[in-house]
């Protein structure tokens, strides 16, 4: 475990608080004109799944927490844990439910996750920064309708909606951003 400094914090990584590990899952910098710069913290407890919100003085030190990471295959959903399996030596990780949370529309069989550990429990999961999927349903978009950047709602093969441009028709493959959850590009 080494230490940093709270210019070092973004979203991601894994930090001791209050002697229990915690990911930071929002951090914002603010500079006031009076007085000294600070960092608003949004942590995330890897143990409960608790989340709190913590202020930093700009420059105050943290003690960061090593989280293992294993690269691992989607497999399928056992009822309470995800399961993923290691391609190469076929070792199963099972991730609750509660850790994979609202991420669960981005798991696809085949593709590959970065699974994080802390105390050989699985803690997180690190996501691909696009993911293909499959249109399920769509409106039909009416002919004329493409002046504008109009948008309509897609229903994809995870379950998951999200606005694609009027041009895109049911059955097509499109690529969307994990991080916004937004559509990129037809793939």
């Amino acid at each position: 475990m080494g230490v940093i400094s709270t210019s070092q914090f973004k979203r991601g990584i894994y930090i001791l608080f209050q002697n229990e590990p915690y990911m930071i899952v929002d951090t914002s910098f603010t500079s006031p004109g009076k007085g000294s710069a600070f960092y608003k913290t949004k942590l995330k407890n890897l143990y409960t799944g608790r989340i709190v919100d913590y202020t930093y003085k700009s420059g105050e030190k943290v003690e960061e927490v090593l989280v293992e990471t294993h690269e691992a295959e989607y497999s399928y959903f056992d009822g309470s844990n995800y399961v993923f399996i290691e391609p190469r030596s076929f070792e199963q990780y099972t991730v609750p439910v509660e850790i994979i949370g609202d991420d669960k529309v981005y798991l696809k069989e085949g593709l590959l996750y970065r699974i994080k550990f802390y105390d050989e429990k699985a803690v997180g999961i690190g996501l691909p920064k696009t993911i293909a999927f499959k249109i399920v349903e769509a409106e039909n978009s009416v002919k004329g309708d493409t002046a504008t950047n109009a948008t309509k709602t897609a229903i994809l093969d995870t379950g998951m909606k999200v606005l694609v441009p009027l041009f895109i028709k049911t059955g097509e493959e499109i690529l969307v951003n994990t991080e916004t959850g937004a559509y990129l590009s037809r793939k």
